[in-house]
């Protein structure tokens, strides 16, 4: 990314509130970026007030805007719910032809990252949104996108001085992943990813209570989807209840597995979020607990 590139902002998910979206755009502009907002960002469902718009309308735009030359990157708005809808209606194969370019959201754009290295091969970045509240007050995850996207060789080396050991070890694979309660609902449907196998799995969520969350990773694991698997880190559990609670059953769910797991590594829904980079080869490891990139995110 170079000072003055236009970059594209979608709603595949839920509605927008306008004046957060302008305070994201100040930020951009701030950067040097030239922001354009797709035509149904602040649209609203007409019967389902959850969702931006229709779901057509909202595939349209993102597909619009990725296969536009003049932009540079696609950033999302929000999460929320929507992104189950609209995945299917996305014109993928215009996507592939297009060739790759960031891609940039979180919780529940987490089916749109599956998507595109599913059915793209594309590499994104787990980011924050732009009419997110973490983006808009927190300057550290703000900086860990702009550096993403601007010096992408200086953020090579991913995590905070939070982070921990839950299992110890050290691997390296492909990184995957975000919100695991979608990477649950993802199984079974049309072009989603047969499993973890061989990757580094990256996954946090919000308002799941520790009984839920045991769920969630109980089908994982039934499935087979967790067969392989070569690390797992994990971000945060913001609303989830006391992070005990949370840490227990993470321990008791993902420790059998025999593989190194980190916690608290500072992505998703807690007070700050580190942009990660989807699709990239990548060295999880708990002796400084850190997630270090082969290459860097964007080149």
């Amino acid at each position: 990314m170079r000072p003055g590139a236009r970059v594209a902002v979608v709603a595949p998910s839920g509605p927008v509130p306008e004046e957060r979206l302008r305070a994201g755009l100040d930020i951009l502009r701030g950067w040097g970026l030239d922001p354009v907002v797709a035509p149904h960002v602040l649209d609203t469902h007409p019967t389902l007030d959850h969702l931006a718009g229709a779901d057509r309308d909202r595939a349209r735009d993102l597909t619009e805007a990725y296969c536009d030359p003049e932009v540079s990157a696609v950033l999302c708005a929000r999460g929320g719910f929507g992104a189950q809808r609209m995945v299917d209606l996305v014109d993928w194969r215009a996507i592939r032809e297009a060739g790759p370019k960031a891609f940039v959201g979180y919780s529940d754009i987490t089916v749109l990252h599956e998507a595109f290295a599913v059915r793209a091969g594309f590499a994104t970045l787990h980011g924050p949104m732009v009419a997110a509240g973490t983006f808009l007050s927190d300057a550290r995850t703000q900086e860990s996108l702009r550096a993403t996207l601007f010096e992408p060789e200086s953020v090579r080396r991913l995590g905070l001085d939070t982070a921990r050991t839950l299992v110890p070890g050290r691997a390296r694979g492909v990184t995957l992943g975000g919100c695991v309660s979608l990477l649950a609902a993802d199984l079974g449907t049309p072009g989603a990813r047969p499993s973890a196998r061989g990757g580094l799995l990256l996954v946090e969520d919000v308002g799941e209570e520790p009984y839920r969350l045991d769920r969630i990773l109980t089908q994982l694991l039934r499935s087979g989807w967790l067969d392989g698997v070569a690390g797992i880190a994990l971000g945060s559990w913001a609303e989830c209840g006391p992070y005990e609670g949370i840490r227990a059953v993470l321990a008791d769910r993902l420790g059998g597995l025999g593989v190194p797991v980190v916690e608290e590594l500072g992505f998703g829904h807690g007070e700050t979020a580190l942009t990660l980079p989807l699709g990239v080869p990548a060295v999880l490891d708990t002796d400084g607990n850190t997630l270090t990139l082969d290459v860097p995110a964007l080149r």
